[in-house]
């Protein structure tokens, strides 16, 4: 849909900053999509997932959090040569 709207330039210009977007139509896209993401966040976090607090406490396990504290679990892996003919 094509339409005419007056956007403060320096917010947009720091989406753009933010999200890398190429073009003013992307930032605006991106900020939108991101708007409605957050917004059904926040509604599937105001329902709590349909547990009750005491079964919320019991479905979390901290000790699953602890292999994200060791760097060899966060280090990402050497990217696939995927396209590289030198690779072959």
């Amino acid at each position: 849909m094509k339409m005419t709207m007056h956007i403060d330039e320096d917010v947009l210009d720091r989406v753009m900053k933010i999200t890398g977007a190429k073009t003013k139509r992307a930032a605006v896209e991106l900020a939108l999509n991101e708007m409605a993401r957050r917004h059904k966040l926040k509604e599937v976090f105001s329902k709590g997932l349909g547990l009750t607090p005491d079964e919320l406490k019991n479905a979390y396990d901290p000790a699953s959090l602890a292999s994200l504290d060791k760097p060899e679990m966060i280090a990402a892996e050497d990217p696939a040569p995927y396209g590289d003919s030198r690779s072959s």
